[in-house]
């Protein structure tokens, strides 16, 4: 009895191991999705953000957290809050919440208790900063341009403009639509509140923003806004361009606290943008885009000295894109992210320039870094493409990470995970495409699967050690996939001409370098080569629409939000700069490119069964391309089917949607391939 205890206690961790579900998209739905962590001064406490699915209401629940630097129980503080950003004493945290019907900044103690609302404004108030004084906060706001800071005028205006049965719509300039919303009548100024009377001040310059937003639409990343050291300025990011559609030419401008007039202190005709002041107020840092039009051209860091006028660029030397940046506390070096073959680690750089090195790294993606006020603690997030992002921290001088937060651990304890493989291939032109692979639930090397490539979107993009909760490869593998992810021309992270050369080619390189992944695929011991199917969103569906009308090796495909006909598309589109930088200008100009790479030229050859999925707000790929596509082949008899999302953009977001998008997903694979 005694023995079989024994064997029964040593199996019991394989047994626990065997009885793992697979995850499936109802699992990702619980997952908690943490970010933008925060530093108290006294560097003992980290505050974060927690957004949660809440499938039965069809949304998303932000929440306010804390962890001990020193470890301990993560604690919830505020429920329908986002942003903690800490006092300068540390005996408050601001964050933004929708408690009262609208966002506004409101601020509680490092317990939870005490919750005070700050603004209440009409226009609502987010992205909030709090001077290094304490005396000032700034922060966003929709505001009508000749309101600006101005509360009981843009009241005034939302009552009139609410009332009026005419609901129509009438434009003089383009960018008249963006992504998944059409242009209104208010704009983002970035506004100042002195804390210690209430006023409010509108820090955007009146000469230029009547049609411009202040900072510019962003997807993400760093501020575009920071407020001096010594609390007497604000430099924000501003596209001063009269046509903001053709143009993504921000530029940096500097105003008084207090308000004022702003001064421009940058003219680069590429983008300037996320500026940070080194701690001793000596210099101005940013990252800059050297080329105008084109939004993934290389991220540079650039140092302005102050006083003197002298720019630099301590990064100028790597050929990689620098994605966040963060200044030491003695505001000597500069630490940095920047994508590279699939990774991302934490370097640093004397801010004067000299060889870069690895402060943090593994076979992940980490960022979002912060300091300790001795700079001897570095605060940061980590991610992976088997994990979700968590809080960690590390020896700034280098170390091996620990973990603050495990808030998913006990959730992903009862599912089976995959961690992701590498394999590289030649490509077009002999050039070596890296791609990740995960292999299926209980893999079996004696085996054959099925296989489904995934095309990234961009095509500018990329696929890496990075968790995801759209086309989430972990999801695929345990529904018995060998998941393949290619990075081929276009992918960023492998240098920037690898970058540049799907411009002008959007059908040539790239599918070259995703078909010899094919083949290199379709030899492995483990694949099924009869049984491969083929999806991709965005640019991904691009490719797949492309893949239609150029080979029938795949059982069937699955095109998301593709780019079907490049004209059309072309002049429906709402960000012109990125067909007039893809195609080397709009199709008047260059007919012949637009010609060569379009889809829907060879809608005569289509024949392998097709999934289209589109959403009926995605003004960045407009849904009639997905209808066309649909279309084409129900006209020739090609087995398709179409799944529109009245409610969606370019990103299927809503937790049922998504719930509605794997299932429909998955039958459609699983129907050709099983």
């Amino acid at each position: 009895m005694r023995i079989a205890a024994w064997l029964v206690l040593a199996l019991s961790p394989c047994l626990l191991f065997a009885q793992r579900k697979p995850f499936d998209a109802d699992a990702l739905m619980k997952i908690q999705r943490l970010g933008d962590p925060q530093l108290s001064p006294d560097g003992k406490t980290v505050a974060f953000s927690v957004s949660t699915p809440d499938v039965a209401n069809n949304k998303k629940i932000s929440s306010v957290w804390t962890v001990p630097v020193d470890g301990g129980t993560p604690k919830k503080l505020a429920e329908a809050a986002d942003r903690p950003r800490w006092s300068p004493d540390g005996k408050l945290i601001y964050y933004t919440s929708t408690k009262s019907g609208t966002p506004q900044i409101w601020t509680m103690d490092p317990d939870g208790s005490s919750p005070k609302q700050i603004t209440k404004l009409v226009s609502g108030a987010s992205g909030h900063l709090v001077a290094p004084n304490g005396k000032f906060l700034i922060f966003t706001s929709d505001v009508y341009p000749d309101c600006g800071a101005d509360d009981a005028c843009n009241a005034k205006h939302e009552a009139e403009e609410s009332s009026s049965k005419v609901k129509a719509r009438v434009y003089t300039t383009l960018l008249y639509r963006h992504w998944t919303a059409w242009q209104g009548k208010t704009r983002s100024h970035l506004l100042s509140m002195n804390l210690e009377d209430g006023k409010v001040v509108d820090l955007s310059p009146t000469t230029i923003t009547w049609d411009h937003d202040v900072p510019p639409f962003s997807l993400g990343g760093p501020d575009d806004y920071a407020i001096s050291p010594d609390s007497n300025e604000v430099c924000f990011t501003l596209n001063p361009d009269e046509v903001q559609a053709t143009s993504t030419n921000s530029d940096l401008y500097v105003v008084p606290l207090a308000g004022g007039t702003p001064q421009k202190v940058t003219s680069n005709p590429g983008a300037d943008s996320s500026p940070q002041y080194s701690p001793d107020g000596r210099y101005l840092s940013y990252r800059s885009q050297q080329k105008p039009g084109y939004e993934s051209d290389r991220w540079r860091i650039m140092v302005l000295e102050r006083a003197t006028g002298k720019l630099s660029s301590p990064t100028d030397a790597i050929d990689r894109s620098i994605n966040s940046f963060v200044w030491t506390p003695d505001s000597k070096r500069l630490f940095f992210t920047a994508v590279d073959r699939g990774r991302q680690a934490i370097q640093f750089i004397p801010f004067t320039g000299g060889g870069a090195r690895v402060a943090v790294t593994g076979s992940n993606m980490v960022d979002d870094m912060q300091f300790s006020a001795d700079g001897k603690t570095l605060v940061f997030t980590r991610q992976s493409g088997s994990s979700p992002v968590e809080i960690c921290k590390a020896n700034s001088a280098g170390g091996a990470a620990i973990p603050l937060t495990k808030l998913n651990d006990e959730l992903l304890s009862q599912y089976k995970l995959t961690p992701l493989e590498e394999i590289w291939t030649k490509g077009a032109e002999e050039a070596q495409i890296q791609s990740f692979i995960v292999k299926p639930l209980d893999f079996d090397a004696t085996k054959q699967y099925p296989v489904l490539l995934l095309i990234h979107g961009g095509p500018q993009g990329e696929w890496g050690e990075s968790w995801t909760y759209r086309w989430n490869a972990q999801v695929f593998a345990a529904a018995g996939y060998v998941v393949v992810m290619p990075n081929p021309r276009g992918s960023i992270g492998y240098g920037q001409r690898f970058t540049d050369e799907i411009a002008l080619d959007w059908g040539g390189k790239a599918y070259e370098d995703i078909m010899a992944v094919t083949d290199a695929v379709a030899k492995l011991p483990y694949v099924d080569r009869a049984r491969m199917a083929a999806a991709g969103g965005s640019y991904g569906g691009y490719m797949i629409n492309w893949i239609l009308g150029h080979t029938d090796r795949f059982r069937c495909l699955i095109s998301h939000a593709g780019v079907y006909d490049l004209r059309s598309e072309a002049e429906a589109t709402e960000e012109l700069w990125f067909p007039i930088q893809e195609f080397g200008g709009m199709p008047w100009k260059t007919p012949e490119v637009y010609q060569k790479w379009s889809p829907s030229l060879f809608a005569n050859e289509f024949k392998t069964p097709t999934l289209v999925i589109h959403g009926e707000l995605d003004f960045r790929i407009p849904y009639s391309q997905g209808l066309q596509l649909f279309t084409a082949l129900k006209l020739q008899k090609v087995p398709a089917e179409l799944l529109i999302y009245p409610d969606e953009g370019h990103w299927v977001l809503k937790p049922q949607n998504s719930l509605l998008w794997y299932k429909t997903f998955l039958e459609w694979v699983n129907r050709w391939t099983k």
